[in-house]
């Protein structure tokens, strides 16, 4: 005899996997506010990132009390303090940035983060958020400890103290600092290795400026050309205030060139690059 195999179980069978397959529940995507609340904790939560963020108000202090003892009473300008405290915020802001985005790569956490959030671009997004809100915070506590050292100087000194430093001129100086720290976290992205990145920052900060400037000082078409190529050189101008319109446009110009364009490669590498 030959034997019939029954259909209908199996039938019955494709039809319940079928059932079940539709009633499987979709989930919403994870909101943006919730990814950046979490990366702005993630940021906190290792030593190194806690002390790295701590140092920017005790390096603020430090600064500020060693303009009080070694500046001359001439010198205890609100602008002072301000220059003081500016020189380690430029150093430690792009620091923060290139960690908060490395961190995924050398702590291998990349592959739990983009398995929560498979859309990398919102982590990066996120990332970047959370990146400038801490920097634009801690520049305004950078200033407030920067004014409370002008008031007490002056008044150790015995002079009048002094405010020579426009709000307008404090834009200036967050939005230098903000490039910087983008300048960092565009590093991060590129090369997505904390050590390459920050030596990668260091190049392009201290290195690059030196070689521009004595390549501008012995060809003098170069002289000319510079604002319209070097992204560092307008950064720094930034600094002095008082931009004009061209300056505002060969600001856009070098800021495509080395910003834009870089953290787009970087953004498409971390889209299609392996996580382990």
């Amino acid at each position: 005899m030959t034997a019939i195999t029954p259909v209908a179980p199996v039938e019955r069978t494709t039809e319940r996997t079928i059932n079940r397959s539709a009633e499987r529940p979709t989930h919403a995507p994870i909101p943006l506010s919730t990814v950046v609340s979490v990366e702005l904790r993630k940021m906190f939560d290792t030593r190194s990132g806690f002390w790295m963020l701590a140092s920017i108000g005790i390096l603020s202090v430090l600064a500020t009390g060693a303009v009080i003892i070694f500046a001359p009473d001439s010198q205890l300008t609100y602008d002072t303090f301000a220059a003081a405290i500016g020189f380690p915020m430029s150093v430690v802001l792009p620091m923060i940035a290139i960690l908060s985005v490395t961190s995924e790569w050398s702590q291998r956490s990349g592959l739990t983060t983009f398995t929560l959030v498979p859309h990398r671009g919102r982590v990066v997004l996120a990332k970047a958020i959370c990146a400038v809100g801490i920097g634009v915070v801690s520049m305004a506590v950078a200033m407030v400890i920067g004014a409370g050292g002008n008031v007490l100087g002056s008044a150790i000194a015995g002079v009048d103290t002094t405010w020579d430093l426009s709000a307008t001129g404090l834009l200036y100086i967050v939005l230098a600092n903000v490039l910087g720290l983008l300048t960092g976290f565009t590093l991060g992205v590129l090369i997505r290795n904390s050590a390459g990145a920050i030596v990668g920052y260091f190049v392009y900060a201290l290195l690059l400026p030196t070689l521009t400037g004595l390549l501008a000082a012995t060809q003098e078409w170069f002289s000319d050309v510079q604002p319209w190529v070097n992204f560092q050189w307008n950064q720094q101008s930034l600094f002095e205030g008082g931009f004009t319109g061209e300056q505002w446009l060969q600001l856009g110009a070098t800021g495509v060139l080395w910003l834009v364009l870089p953290m787009a490669v970087g953004v498409w590498l971390v889209l299609r690059s392996e996580v382990k």
